[in-house]
């Protein structure tokens, strides 16, 4: 008896699933098409128009899904809309810590920004071969026509490499991977250590800030920095083996200014990357402070997801999250350095 019901059972589904593709089959055959008056209009923002509805870069706005968008447009120096305003005395400052990863380029994106909105005029010289402010800043590398790489080594004015307005204010000479040869190629060449100087020097007295994002190492092209610059500001990360390579560093700067360069001296220690709940963090800010003393910046750049992500975005953090922890930190920054003059 159990035999018989259980074949009455699958009769009956297979009845069921018979009906239900028959259903299907109908729906597809002659589909519901709705009333066009049904239809519910969706108003949908532009964004890539501010409210006075002038055009934005699409940098400047991300998409709705939170994806990074397409690259700034690149313009030339002569395409500049000049602010016209009084400018003292150029001030020079190479972002320099010969360690890697310590925020060198996250500072130099995001302090020069910060300063340019507050209605200075500044310039960022991207002398890192990975390009890494250039790239940060939502400059496409491939549409580059001169980069650094030129000034140095093929006579190309610094002008015709500078890309203005990247954000309000702020001005850009980026780099290229072209830059990756230099070190090798600067070697035979003349003046080799006073090729930045030179370029750099013919733009005084249009800027109020020009700040130099070097490279990881102590090359020639971190020597070229340290030639044009007046100052040094030295990120140093507040983690385990903070103060490692700082000494090396020192005694190149000391060298430096004892034989090219006698203005040179530290303008600023950055402590960066700072968590106040770890007491390494504490420990390290304490250690720094010891050893570098007034010259520290009270301002502490706080360990922040979002300083991590504005560069995909190619804003930097005043823009991409102007009310979070960096921006605040770097807003705090750029007062220091401007009243530090």
């Amino acid at each position: 008896m159990g035999f018989f019901d259980g074949l009455k059972r699958d009769k009956k589904a297979a009845e069921t699933i018979a009906s239900v593709k028959r259903e299907q089959e109908a729906a597809q055959a002659d589909p519901e098409i709705p009333d066009i008056e049904d239809i519910p209009v969706i108003e949908r923002e532009v964004p890539y128009l501010r409210d006075d509805s002038q055009p934005v870069t699409p940098r400047a706005a991300a998409d709705s899904e939170g994806e990074p968008v397409a690259e700034r447009e690149v313009k030339t120096y002569a395409e500049k809309a000049r602010v016209r305003h009084v400018i003292g005395e150029t001030k020079i400052l190479a972002i320099i810590n010969q360690k890697g990863g310590v925020g060198k380029s996250t500072t130099a994106i995001n302090l020069s920004a910060t300063i340019a909105a507050a209605g200075k005029q500044v310039l960022l010289v991207d002398l890192d071969p990975q390009g890494n402010a250039s790239s940060g800043l939502g400059i496409e590398k491939g549409r580059v026509e001169h980069c650094i790489y030129d000034v140095l080594l093929n006579d190309v004015p610094i002008e015709e490499a500078i890309i203005p307005d990247v954000c309000e204010g702020l001005d850009v000479v980026p780099a290229t991977i072209n830059l990756a040869g230099a070190e090798v190629e600067l070697v035979s060449e003349m003046a080799r250590e006073n090729r930045l100087r030179d370029a750099v020097g013919t733009l005084r007295g249009k800027y109020d800030y020009i700040f130099i994002d070097c490279p990881p190492s102590l090359g020639l092209l971190t020597v070229n920095a340290l030639v044009a610059a007046d100052k040094l500001l030295i990120p140093i990360q507040c983690e385990f083996y903070a103060l490692e390579g700082v000494t090396k560093l020192l005694d190149s700067m000391k060298r430096v200014k004892s034989r090219l360069n006698p203005r040179l001296d530290i303008y600023g220690v950055l402590l960066t990357m700072y968590d106040g709940r770890t007491t390494l963090s504490r420990q390290v800010a304490d250690e720094v402070r010891q050893f570098f003393g007034r010259t520290v910046f009270e301002t502490m750049i706080p360990r922040t997801v979002k300083l991590s992500e504005a560069p995909s975005f190619g804003q930097p953090i005043n823009e991409y999250d102007p009310t979070g922890k960096g921006a605040q930190a770097y807003g705090e920054l750029a007062k220091e350095v401007i009243k530090r003059g």
